[in-house]
């Protein structure tokens, strides 16, 4: 029987990086040393990651014709409506249209509630904007990712503080995660125990795009595999700290 896969419903964006020898100064001219193009977006990103990883995986969203393309619309609860999910172990939500992306998170617990245990899908959201619209999307999902930047909007200073001030909105038995930069990550799930991992830093700092991206696919696809809470945290950070290291992807594993 085929492996059931694990879909990322997102953006799907194209970077255009430019290398330069040093950080530009403000209204400075700077050579470039060099540019390249790559496919960029949190989902996008977060599947490139797992498909490294050697995880079955897809991708929902928007796509266009030729290299430039211009308003491609979200990902909307009808489109999401023709998705086979018999197909999936794990879906991956990156919060955007978050009034859409309820109805989708609400037709999968719907599916779940038809089926065994041992056929249930489980779900994970991203939390990256400080937008409000998204904030309704903390009681959806298994796991919850919340990025630094909505930890710091909502008056946090640390991730600690920010799981323990943000786990009540969350749904019972969902485990919270929010990694911090060179601080590591943490999380904390329904057993109440604040679980830690620290960074795993490159000797040189080359690439930090997608950075999030990859801890949030490598603590996915090592829950996916039955590791448990703090071994996936770790994982997240080490993956994430080898592609900060390295210019894109291709080599992380």
């Amino acid at each position: 029987m085929e492996e059931k896969q694990i879909l990322c419903v997102g953006l799907v964006v194209l970077d255009i990086i430019n290398v330069v020898d040093k950080y530009p100064e403000e209204d400075t001219d700077s050579r470039c040393l060099s540019q390249r193009w790559q496919r960029g977006g949190n989902a996008s990103n977060s599947c490139t990651v797992l498909s490294l990883l050697g995880a079955p995986c897809a991708f929902m969203g928007s796509l266009a014709a030729g290299h430039i393309a211009e308003n491609l619309p979200d990902v909307s609860a009808k489109d999401f409506e023709k998705v086979d999910l018999t197909r999936f172990k794990w879906i991956h939500i990156e919060g955007r249209n978050a009034s859409e992306q309820v109805k989708m998170l609400q037709r999968i617990d719907q599916h779940n509630a038809r089926q065994p245990p041992e056929h249930r899908i489980r779900v994970s959201v991203e939390i990256e904007k400080p937008r409000e619209e998204l904030f309704q999307l903390f009681s959806y999902g298994d796991v919850v990712f919340v990025s630094k930047d909505v930890a710091k909007h909502l008056g946090f200073h640390s991730a600690q503080e920010a799981l323990r001030g943000l786990y009540g909105r969350v749904r019972k038995g969902a485990t919270l995660i929010c990694a911090w930069a060179e601080q590591g990550a943490d999380a904390l799930g329904p057993d109440g125990q604040l679980l830690h991992s620290d960074a795993f830093s490159p000797p040189r700092v080359v690439d930090t795009l997608g950075a999030g991206d990859t801890f949030n696919a490598s603590v996915i696809f090592s829950l996916s595999q039955g590791k448990s809470t703090l071994e996936a945290l770790k994982f997240g950070c080490q993956v994430a700290g080898k592609k900060c290291g390295m210019h894109g992807f291709d080599g992380i594993v």
